[in-house]
Parts: structure tokens; C-alpha cells; sequence
């Protein structure tokens, strides 16, 4: 079947959007995604926060779209924070592999406009950025009733709660704790230091009120089963 375009009205002003992932493979293929729209343009590109900063600042796109993984040691959470702070009027959209159920909500609260799973872009994108463009929240119908339920019923567990005093690194953190990573293999994974983990560690622990690093490995494999139920 041909796919029929639709032609834009000669007052109809073209969006520009910047794509912010380490994949360039990935990038190349939400651009043609998004290229097929004619009033939709891909922009620029970037592959860590750092650069993704630098772009926006000199084209000013209309909207971002960022992976919660980026290069370099700054997420993709970190930056959508920074650009809400920085550039309040530009929108941004998490596309990611990461689970919707662990991140959504903190990339919501970051600042995001909008939220989507990699697996399930090449379907739901358009409509996303079509959403976040109209000034609408884009969530699955499953967070969107999860947000809702949060609010009104109060916070859930207790370990859900205090999780939510985290920030974005000590949630990462603390996760691949619960996950059985070592310091050494955060350290590498996340491009930090040994001493900024051990540093990190050390915060979470006292946000959560554990006495131990025993205690902080044994919470966060009980957060970690809990979230895989």
C-alpha cells in the first residue's frame, strides 16, 4: 500500500526536533520515522547531555527527544531536568529500553512531556510527538492509571516511598545493587569514579536509614524482586 502524505499548509510552521541517544544506528531510524511527516524535521543529533546542550542552545528545536542512557556520566533524566531549568519552553520526550514502570514517573517529575518504550517507537512516536506538541502529557495507558492510583490513594509500600527520596544517580545506583553489580562495575558502567559510587552509597544509605552497606544490598534486592513481580 502507498502511503499517502500529508501535505502541509503553506502557513503551517515545520517542527524541528533533536534526537539525544549513543546509538547512532537508533537515531538514523526514528529520524526516518519522524521524516516521513512533512511538517516534522530532524534537526540534530547528539550523543551525550554535553552535546545535546550545545545543540539546543544554538537551534533552539521545538522538541527533544532523549534516552535515559546517554555517553558521558550524564543521564538522560539529568538532562531533561537541566533543559526544564534551562529551556522551559523547549519539550522533551524519553524514549528508551528502560522499564516504564521503574522510570516514568521520575522522568515525568524531571520534566518530560511525554514517555515511550524503544520496542514500541516505531508504532506510537508519531502520535507521542503529535501529543507532546499539542501541549498534552504522553504516558501508556498503564503508568497514566498507575500516577492515578498513586494520587489517590497515597503512596504505596513503604520501600516505594523511600525509594522516591533518590536522586536520579542514586536511584541508578541502587538499582544495579539490587541487580548484583559491584562498585568497581558501576563505577565502569556509569563512567564514574570508584570513590563518587562509594560517595553515592554512602547517601543512599542515609535517605533510606540503613545501617549497613549488608543492609542497603539485601533492601535493594528485595526493591529489585518486588518491581519484577
Amino acid at each position: 500500500m502507498v502511503r499517502e502524505q500529508k501535505m502541509p499548509d503553506k502557513a503551517e510552521e515545520i517542527k524541528k526536533i533533536l534526537i539525544v541517544d549513543d546509538h547512532p544506528l537508533l537515531r538514523q531510524g526514528i529520524k526516518q520515522v519522524i521524516e516521513l511527516e512533512d511538517d516534522l524535521r530532524v534537526t540534530g543529533e547528539a550523543s551525550s547531555a554535553n552535546e545535546a546542550i550545545d545543540i539546543i542552545n544554538r537551534d533552539r528545536p521545538d522538541l527533544v527527544i532523549v534516552d535515559i542512557t546517554l555517553a558521558g556520566n550524564v543521564s538522560g533524566i539529568e538532562l531533561v531536568k537541566s533543559m526544564n531549568e534551562r529551556f522551559p519552553d523547549i519539550r522533551s520526550l524519553v524514549l528508551t529500553m528502560h522499564d516504564e514502570s521503574l522510570y516514568a514517573e521520575r522522568a515525568i517529575r524531571a520534566g518530560a512531556r511525554g514517555y515511550i518504550m524503544k520496542e514500541m517507537a516505531s508504532k506510537n512516536i508519531i502520535n507521542a510527538i503529535r501529543t507532546i506538541l499539542n501541549d498534552e502529557l504522553y504516558l501508556s495507558e498503564n503508568i497514566s492509571k498507575k500516577i492515578i492510583d498513586k494520587l489517590v490513594r497515597g503512596s504505596a509500600d513503604t520501600i516505594g516511598i523511600s525509594v522516591e527520596s533518590l536522586s536520579n544517580r542514586e536511584f541508578e545506583i541502587f538499582q544495579l545493587i539490587g541487580n548484583g553489580f559491584s562498585t568497581k562495575e558501576m563505577a565502569k558502567k556509569l563512567n564514574l569514579s570508584i570513590y563518587t559510587v562509594e560517595s553515592h552509597k554512602k547517601n543512599i544509605k542515609e535517605k533510606l536509614k540503613l545501617k549497613n552497606s549488608s543492609d542497603l544490598v539485601k533492601y535493594s534486592i528485595q526493591w529489585v524482586i518486588m518491581q519484577n513481580k
